[in-house]
């Protein structure tokens, strides 16, 4: 068993390792989404917080909870996301590491590429609640 591989052998790992990359970034980037709208609600929330109770914007605290359930939405789609991005590097490792050996991947990369579809399909729920809730008439108060 060789430890380095042939040119054409390191060929088919970059093109294997293509499609998990890929996905990565994808994952990456709705992670940057989901963590910009986490500002947004957090900020939103402080900003709300911060009006005292004898104000006469008082009412507007009301919408803190919907603005907490928002926050736990976006929180569990981060997590979820994470575990997703978490199988893709996974994913991209085992393509090199049994190239370089040999080996076959076939049932642990679908099970890994199959988990990580499935976390980021979560996300994108938990995401897809977050937009559902996201304007209320709460949000057209200043």
């Amino acid at each position: 068993m060789s430890f380095v591989p042939t040119v054409a052998a390191m060929t088919e790992m970059f093109s294997r390792a293509a499609a998990p990359a890929f996905f990565l970034g994808a994952v990456a980037a709705f992670i940057s989404l989901l963590t910009a709208r986490m500002s947004t609600v957090v900020a939103r929330a402080r900003l709300l917080n911060a009006i005292p109770q004898d104000s006469d914007k008082a009412h507007m605290r009301d919408d803190i909870p919907r603005l907490k359930t928002r926050a736990r939405l976006l929180k569990s789609g981060i997590l979820l996301s994470l575990g997703s991005g978490l199988c893709a590097g996974l994913l991209l490792g085992t393509v090199f590491v049994t190239g370089f050996f040999a080996l076959q991947y076939s049932y642990g990369a679908g099970i890994l590429f199959i988990t990580a579809t499935m976390l980021l399909c979560g996300a994108m729920i938990r995401f897809a609640q977050d937009v559902i809730m996201d304007l209320h008439e709460f949000d057209y108060f200043e």
